[in-house]
């Protein structure tokens, strides 16, 4: 592949050496397949070099980085994963109108959803997390009809979850800011783990008229190029 993104830019190993800061038989050697994995600087500094000549595809970028065996590193930022929204993603949950739809990442933060999804948890525009706003939005215990019972469920699937990305450094932040939350701190001291099935039922009500309604949220994640494993697309359809 790095031969490939070379040849098409044109460049001699000599040339992608000198301004990658390696040898031309070390270029040699990653070609041919006959070394070791190079570090993450090496495939960096490979990578400034050929962007700068020609900008790279996200999907050559990432083939790169699999190929080369670097594996992804902590979290990306907010910004950065509502970046990766496109407008084609973007566009896919107008369609799923009137039904709820979003992207979400893996601490809950809402990166983009239609209409359907603000209407249906009153005060989460505003906020921007699921969870800060389940735990800490007055609304969530009426929109909700087993706010209790989905506060436990909830904290035991975010167990299962940070015990799976294998990372708990990445979710302090979240976990210092959830225990702000009398409602919080007892659901996660009674322990307990579960790992989140990808359809489960929602009970919501409006907390103007109390109407009730029952939804499958059906969840996924999306493995695509950029920060794959990172992003969630959650669609709710009417039971």
């Amino acid at each position: 592949m790095l031969r490939r993104l070379r040849d098409d830019r044109g460049v001699s190993r000599e040339r992608l050496a000198f301004n990658a800061g390696v040898s031309a038989s070390y270029i040699t050697h990653l070609e041919k397949g006959d070394r070791g994995n190079p570090t993450r600087e090496v495939v960096e500094a490979l990578t400034r070099y050929l962007d700068r000549l020609v900008p790279m595809s996200i999907a050559d970028h990432r083939q790169l980085s699999d190929l080369a065996g670097l594996v992804v590193e902590g979290f990306p930022t907010l910004d950065e994963l509502r970046g990766a929204i496109t407008p084609e993603m973007a566009q896919v949950l107008e369609l799923y109108r009137p039904n709820l739809a979003a992207y979400l990442d893996t601490r809950a933060n809402v990166l983009a959803c239609n209409d359907s999804w603000v209407d249906a948890f009153p005060g989460l525009a505003e906020d921007g997390n699921m969870l800060r706003w389940f735990f800490g939005n007055e609304l969530a215990t009426r929109v909700m009809v087993n706010w209790d019972v989905d506060r436990r469920r909830i904290v035991r699937w975010m167990r299962g979850l940070i015990g799976r990305s294998g990372n708990v450094a990445d979710f302090a932040d979240l976990l210092l800011e959830l225990g702000e939350f009398p409602s919080f701190r007892q659901s996660w001291s009674e322990g307990g783990v579960e790992f989140a099935p990808h359809v489960f039922t929602l009970h919501l009500r409006n907390p103007v008229t109390g109407l009730r309604r029952k939804v499958f949220a059906q969840t996924g994640r999306l493995d695509g190029a950029a920060y794959p494993g990172h992003l969630l697309a959650i669609l709710g359809l009417p039971a």
